[in-house]
């Protein structure tokens, strides 16, 4: 039996690709690692407003993190390497890699990222919304 989802109501348009992302990333989402804070900052201009993601990423150098924008895809990625020149009596901390994703809504710029004291932030910049009307000219062909 198909599943149903809310996207394939007859009142949604195009919305096929919102889908997809959602349900990548409702798959990648498990992973609780690295742990991430998102919050909430007013702008004081016309800008709208800003939203900061924290990752905790102990241990990984600047080098060993990469931040992209693909589409409407913000990927957060960790890659660290073992050091096979080291004999360990024990090892408790793991050489680790991640992948965290994020579906930007349309309009969003990622506008830095900055990395302090086993801290990365990811800066966005979140646009008021602007409201637009269209009017379609409706054709009259011949009575």
């Amino acid at each position: 039996m198909a599943s149903l989802s809310v996207f394939g109501s007859p009142f949604l348009l195009g919305f096929d690709e919102i889908e997809r992302s959602l349900s990548r990333i409702s798959k990648s989402a498990n992973d609780g690692y690295p742990p991430y804070n998102v919050e909430r900052t007013n702008a004081t201009d016309q800008r709208g407003d800003f939203i900061t993601i924290t990752f905790a990423v102990a241990g990984f150098s600047p080098e060993e993190l990469e931040v992209t924008v693909e589409q409407n895809h913000l990927y957060v990625r960790g890659s660290q390497n073992d050091d096979d020149g080291r004999k360990y009596l024990h090892r408790g901390i793991a050489a680790r890699q991640f992948q965290r994703s994020f579906v930007l809504a349309e309009g969003m710029d990622v506008t830095g990222a900055a990395l302090e004291n086993g801290l990365l932030s990811v800066r966005l910049a979140r646009p008021e919304p602007k409201s637009t009307v269209k009017r379609i000219k409706i054709k009259h062909e011949g009575c």
